[in-house]
C-alpha cells in the first residue's frame, strides 16, 4: 500500500511537470493572430520571463513537497506524529486535532517562505506587489485562525460522527457541509471578505450611472455593487460575482476601475451579470454539492479499510490517518473532476461573453480583455493540453475569436 500511495504522489507530480513544461515551451511559439500586437516587444519579453519564473518556482515547490511526503511515508514520519496524537488522548476526535494540527502547522511553517518569495521577490520584480510585510503577516495570521476554527471544527465533527454512526457518518456530514457551502456562498462578501479587504460604494458617479442604466435595460435588480481595495496587495485587476438571491453582489477591484474606461468596466460587468442570467452560479453550487456527495460516499467506504492508513506507514490505523491517505489516493479522481469542471467553466465563460455582446458591446469587451491581459502579463499562447486540464477561462485569443 505504501508503494501505491507513493506511486500516486509521483504520478501526479509527473503529469503536472509534463503539462507545465509543455505550457512553458508553447509561449515561445508564434502567437495566435487574435493577440498579436496586444503586447509591445518589451512586454512580450516581460511576459515570457514572468511565466518562466513562475514555472521554475512552481517546479521547485512541488518537488520539495513531493520529497517531504515520500520521506514522511518511508521514514515513519506520519507514524511518529500519530503516536504523539494517541499519547495525547484516548478520544479519536482529539487525536485528529493533534495529528492534523502538527502536520498543518509544519506545512504552514514550510510554506510561509515560499509565499513570501512569491509575493516579495517574483511579484515585486514584475511590478505587481503592493503588499507590505505587515499586511502579509496579518493575512497569514488571519488565514491560520480562520482555517483552525473552521477546519478544526469540521474535523472534530467528522470524528464524532464516525464514532457514533460508523460508516454511515458521511451522509450527515455531507448535509452539514452543504449548509455551510450555501451559507458561505450567500454571505461571503458581507462576512468573510471584509476580514481581508474593504468594500465601498462606487465613487465614480458617471460609471455608477452607466452601470445602473445597463442593469435596468437587462432587468437585473442591482442592489449590491462595490469596489474593493485590491490595490493594497496587488496591481492586478479583476471583478467577480458572488451571493445568492437578495445577497447577490458584484465586486470590482479598484485597479480595474483605475485602468479601464467606464464603457469597458460596464462590459466586464455585463459579462458577470451574464453568469447570473445563465444560472452559472447556481449550477456551480449544485455541481459542488453533487461532487461532495460522491467524495464523501467514497470516504465512508475508505475509512473502513485499514490498509489505507498502512499506506502512510502508520502502525495504528484510525479514521484520521485513513482520511489523510484517502485525500492522497483520491488526487487522480479529483484531478479528473477538476478537468471536467474547468471544461464546463470555459463553456460558461463563452456564454457570459456572448451575453455581454448581445446586451452591451462585444468590441468593448474585447478591448477590456486585452487591457486585463496586459495589466496581468497573461500568457497569451498557453498549450492546449494545459488549457484543457487547468484553465477555468478560455485563453483570450479564443474568447476574442468567439466574440468576433
Amino acid at each position: 500500500m505504501e508503494a501505491l500511495v507513493i506511486g500516486v504522489l509521483i504520478g501526479v507530480f509527473l503529469i503536472e511537470l509534463i503539462l507545465g513544461r509543455l505550457n512553458q515551451q508553447n509561449i515561445l511559439k508564434p502567437w495566435p493572430t487574435e493577440v498579436r500586437g496586444i503586447y509591445t516587444k518589451g512586454q512580450v519579453k516581460r511576459a515570457v520571463e514572468y511565466a518562466h519564473k513562475n514555472y521554475q518556482f512552481s517546479f521547485i515547490s512541488k518537488i520539495i513537497s513531493l520529497a517531504i511526503m515520500v520521506f514522511m511515508i518511508m521514514e515513519g514520519g506520519f507514524n511518529w506524529v500519530n503516536e504523539i496524537a494517541i499519547s495525547f488522548s484516548d478520544n479519536q476526535s482529539y487525536q485528529a486535532l493533534v495529528f492534523f494540527g502538527i502536520l498543518l502547522g509544519a506545512n504552514q511553517l514550510i510554506s510561509i517562505p515560499f509565499s513570501y518569495y512569491q509575493t516579495f521577490i517574483i511579484e515585486e520584480e514584475f511590478g505587481f506587489n503592493n503588499s507590505s510585510k505587515k499586511l502579509f503577516l496579518t493575512d497569514t495570521i488571519k488565514q491560520l485562525v480562520i482555517g483552525a476554527i473552521i477546519g478544526g471544527g469540521l474535523l472534530f465533527l467528522l470524528g464524532w460522527l464516525f464514532e457514533i454512526l460508523g460508516s454511515d457518518f458521511w451522509l450527515v456530514f455531507w448535509g452539514v457541509i452543504v449548509v455551510i457551502m450555501i451559507f458561505v456562498n450567500t454571505f461571503y462578501t458581507s462576512l468573510i471578505l471584509p476580514l481581508f479587504n474593504k468594500l465601498s460604494p462606487i465613487e465614480d458617479e458617471g460609471l455608477k450611472g452607466d452601470v445602473l442604466a445597463y442593469c435596468k435595460k437587462v432587468g437585473y435588480g442591482l442592489k449590491n455593487l462595490y469596489q474593493m481595495d485590491g490595490s493594497k496587495r496587488s496591481k492586478k485587476a479583476n471583478a467577480f460575482f458572488s451571493g445568492l438571491g437578495p445577497t447577490k453582489t458584484i465586486v470590482l477591484y479598484d485597479t480595474l476601475i483605475e485602468g479601464q474606461s467606464k464603457e469597458e468596466i460596464t462590459a466586464v460587468l455585463a459579462h458577470e451579470i451574464g453568469h447570473y442570467k445563465r444560472k452559472h452560479t447556481l449550477f456551480n453550487l449544485l455541481f459542488s454539492i453533487v461532487q461532495l456527495f460522491g467524495m464523501l460516499f467514497l470516504l465512508g467506504w475508505a475509512l473502513n479499510q485499514s490498509d489505507f492508513s498502512l499506506g502512510l506507514g502508520v502502525e495504528t490505523p484510525n479514521f484520521y490517518t485513513g482520511l489523510l491517505a484517502f485525500s492522497i489516493l483520491f488526487t487522480p479522481i479529483s484531478f479528473l473532476i477538476g478537468m471536467v469542471q474547468n471544461n464546463i467553466s470555459r463553456i460558461m465563460e463563452y456564454q457570459a461573453d456572448a451575453y455581454a455582446k448581445e446586451t452591451y458591446n462585444g468590441d468593448t469587451l474585447i478591448t477590456a480583455l486585452k487591457k486585463l491581459s496586459v495589466d496581468n502579463l497573461s500568457n497569451l499562447n498557453p498549450h492546449p493540453a494545459y488549457v484543457f486540464f487547468y484553465y477555468s477561462h478560455p485563453p483570450i485569443h479564443q474568447r476574442i475569436k468567439a466574440l468576433k
